[in-house]
């Protein structure tokens, strides 16, 4: 009684066994017609990353990761089991990601993001002599609270480090400077409250000036662009007046020599010539008058002559 009991318990056991291992390989062959294997290599660090990581396609849980392996000092291989309706393309790139407060514990996971960011289409094939068709990487986004903290104690760090070497004692000497001159100027501007708003108003009723001052610039542009184009239509003209120009200024030089001795030779020559001639013609005028005269006195001169005057006492003939 108690060997055959044993018997069936064995015998259960091992029905157990059998129907565990035929569920599992149930469930290995409906998983792994539904999968497809990618792998990556990055040379980002993965840390978080583990295998049962979850691999979203743009944030749609699309499959886990298997492996990740360290396959060179600075190089990682990171093994993905993807669904293969997921839509994996030559233009799918694969993201490590960090979200959450930590890379590590229960307030932060590391995960696998996957999108598409170029226009090429087509399936993702393995490459010759690969075994896994490879997705290409992006650098690794990284939200977390302990490295953005990271950041920031670096940040503030290097801004110490540089308002030390800014502020020494001399710079801060010459802001103190500064200072003390502005407050100078502060109370000069005080004081001279009432100058600068009469200043302001001087200002303003001159800035209502500048309306009819602009208006006529603009007048007097106009005219200078009128007479500019003027100018510009009448080139030709312009041009053949200024050679003209040229050409009868070369000839002043004879035309003046000529003038010069023409009024040198009738100064010397004319001018006397024509002075006897007045003089003589002035004597001839006076010696008709006086015969004239005669004339009219005695005009019995024309038949007979003049008589010769009388002789005078002592004279004979």
């Amino acid at each position: 009684m108690n060997i055959s009991t044993a018997n069936r318990a064995r015998l259960a056991f091992a029905l157990a066994v059998l129907l565990v291992l035929v569920a599992g390989a149930i469930w290995y062959y409906r998983t792994s017609g539904r999968f497809a294997t990618y792998q990556i290599l990055t040379e980002d660090s993965v840390s978080g990353l583990i295998a049962g990581a979850p691999v979203e396609f743009h944030g749609v849980d699309v499959g886990r990761v298997t492996e990740v392996e360290l396959v060179g000092p600075r190089s990682v291989r990171i093994l993905l089991d993807v669904e293969k309706d997921a839509p994996v393309t030559r233009a799918t790139v694969a993201t490590i990601t960090a979200r959450g407060l930590a890379t590590r514990g229960f307030t932060g996971y590391v995960y696998i993001l996957l999108e598409n960011t170029g226009t090429e289409e087509g399936p993702l094939t393995a490459a010759p002599g690969a075994r896994y068709p490879q997705i290409p990487s992006t650098p690794s986004r990284s939200v977390n609270l302990d490295t953005a903290i990271s950041q920031v104690n670096q940040n503030v760090q290097l801004l110490t480090e540089l308002l030390r070497t800014l502020l020494d004692d001399e710079t801060i000497t010459s802001f103190k400077y500064t200072v003390e001159n502005l407050q100078q100027v502060s109370r000069m501007l005080a004081e001279n409250q009432e100058k600068l708003g009469s200043i302001i108003a001087n200002t303003e009723q001159a800035s209502g000036r500048l309306g009819p001052l602009l208006d006529s610039s603009h007048d007097t542009v106009k005219a200078l662009q009128q007479v500019s184009h003027m100018l510009a239509g009448n080139q030709r003209r312009l041009s053949a007046i200024i050679a003209n120009t040229e050409q009868a200024s070369g000839r002043f030089a004879p035309l003046l020599d000529s003038s010069s001795q023409t009024i040198n030779a009738l100064q010397l020559q004319v001018l006397p010539e024509a002075y006897r001639t007045m003089a003589t013609l002035n004597q001839l005028t006076n010696s008709m008058s006086r015969l004239t005269d005669k004339i009219n006195r005695d005009p019995s001169i024309l038949v007979r002559g003049s008589a010769p005057p009388p002789l005078g006492p002592g004279e004979t003939e």
